[in-house]
């Protein structure tokens, strides 16, 4: 059965049932696994929860050591593609992407690998292998992160690859422009972070400002407010400060804070100030219009179907997967464990985010957050990784201020560990001090918000 056709010079065409299938079914199951929220074991998840959790319960005693060797395979892999001569070996794409890597990164991975061998082992100095630094890192976190990411990745094909980031963001243009100033496109990117990660997000980002598709302003914006927390990760979040069980609660909460912030920070100072032109090698490569005489929701859907259908075998969406789960094994966890750990002997060992915290504890008082000395090295520290924010949040008895704590780390955005490197090493016109900046204002903007609902909606 062959669809309406529609008008050629419209840039649209006929397809058939087959490939309109090819668009929903799977997208049909990704928004299952992924967005919609379900009753289990008498907490609220999501389909894709289930499975992690399961996997977690089955082979929670050996996860440590496993992901120590997985730690040290990285660093490996990395030292012998430095060093080996074979240039089958040294241009083989799987193998370079993840092992073909600067110097910085290696002992990044060195130290991420030290660490979760101290600890595992309980040698070395108490500060990296305590019960407050390293094994929160290693025991609680890890964990998490590496059954989550396991399941996360291997799905999130189903939610990239047939279609429907290409639907949404035909659907929603009307929407972005008006209220973000932005093109269309850049929903693509939010929902890029939204259902896979804001890592994703930013690396989309920052090849659509190359390729001439977002000024340095618009890819400024996009980077810094639409990098957002996937729904995976931010059950991730809520799980670790156990207000799981007002997951749908707390998550509206963060899309809500997130859209404000959204709506001011590009509007004020630094962000108001990039030009909007072009990056200079590419050029100008927008238009959005869509065509007279198409609606916008038959256009998505046309776009969709074609986005669809260059899927060509599920041998290459399968490894694909397989390809993101390994290059955040043996990329992003071994940060983690580096970053987390020394973030943490920072937060726990010395009085330096504590300092730096001393301006919020007024504000939290104001708002009437409960703890609000334990809570403000909270607001501070996820500048240095989003995880960190939860893990100090973690020990704090208000339910509350845990609460406020957890819609904090998703919305602030900005944290060096991943996100803020990208974009220093990205083309994308921000610095350090820039990055800072937007952190701070995103924290100020959302903070009330956030004590706001907590007060009136939901405590």
């Amino acid at each position: 059965m062959e669809l309406e056709k529609q008008d050629p010079d419209h840039g649209t065409g006929s397809y058939t049932s087959k490939q309109l299938m090819k668009f929903l079914i799977p997208s049909i199951i990704g928004v299952l696994l992924f967005l919609v929220p379900v009753s289990f074991n008498g907490s609220v998840t999501i389909g894709l929860g289930i499975m992690a959790d399961g996997l977690q319960a089955a082979i929670s005693d050996y996860i440590p050591l496993f992901m120590t060797i997985v730690l040290w395979t990285s660093v490996l892999g990395s030292l012998l593609i430095k060093t080996i001569s074979s240039p089958a070996i040294r241009n083989h794409k799987f193998l370079s992407s993840l092992f073909d890597i600067g110097l910085f990164w290696i002992v990044l991975r060195l130290l991420g690998a030290v660490f979760a061998t101290l600890t595992l082992t309980g040698t070395g100095p108490e500060v990296i292998s305590s019960e407050l630094t390293g094994q929160v890192v290693l025991f609680d976190l890890i964990p998490v992160l590496m059954v989550w990411f396991l399941f996360a990745s291997l799905f999130m094909p189903l939610l990239l690859e047939f279609g429907l980031m290409d639907f949404i963001g035909s659907v929603v243009r009307k929407i972005m422009q008006p209220l973000f100033k932005l093109p269309g496109r850049s929903s693509v990117d939010a929902l890029a972070s939204w259902m896979g990660s804001g890592t994703v997000g930013v690396l989309l980002t920052t090849q659509q400002y190359e390729g001439g598709y977002y000024t340095k302003r618009e890819a400024a914006v996009v980077a810094t407010n639409f990098s957002i927390a996937s729904i995976a990760f931010s059950l991730i979040i809520a799980r670790f400060l156990e207000i799981d069980d007002m997951f749908v609660q707390f998550y509206f909460t963060v899309a809500v804070c997130g859209i404000i912030a959204a709506v001011i920070c590009p509007r004020i100072p630094p962000l108001s100030r990039k030009k909007n032109s072009y990056y200079e090698p590419a050029g100008k490569q927008i238009d959005e219009a869509v065509p007279a005489g198409i609606s916008t929701f038959r256009w998505g859907v046309d776009q969709a179907v074609r986005k669809a259908d260059q899927v060509k075998s599920a041998r290459d969406v399968i490894s694909r997967g397989i390809f993101n789960v390994a290059d955040i094994w043996l990329g992003l966890i071994p940060l983690v464990m580096a970053l987390g750990t020394i973030a943490l002997i920072i937060a726990e060992f010395t009085p330096v985010f504590t300092f730096l915290s001393y301006p919020f504890i007024p504000f939290l008082n104001l708002l009437q957050i409960p703890e609000a000395a334990e809570a403000a090295p909270a607001m501070i520290v996820g500048f240095a990784d989003m995880f960190l924010p939860a893990v100090i949040g973690a020990g704090i008895e208000s339910e509350l201020t845990r609460f406020v704590i957890g819609v904090m780390s998703l919305t602030q955005l900005v944290y060096m560990s991943e996100i803020g490197i990208l974009l220093i090493k990205s083309k994308i016109p921000l610095n350090l001090l820039e990055l800072f900046i937007i952190f701070l204002q995103r924290t100020i903007v959302t903070l009330p918000i956030a004590a706001l609902m907590a007060h009136l909606l939901f405590f």
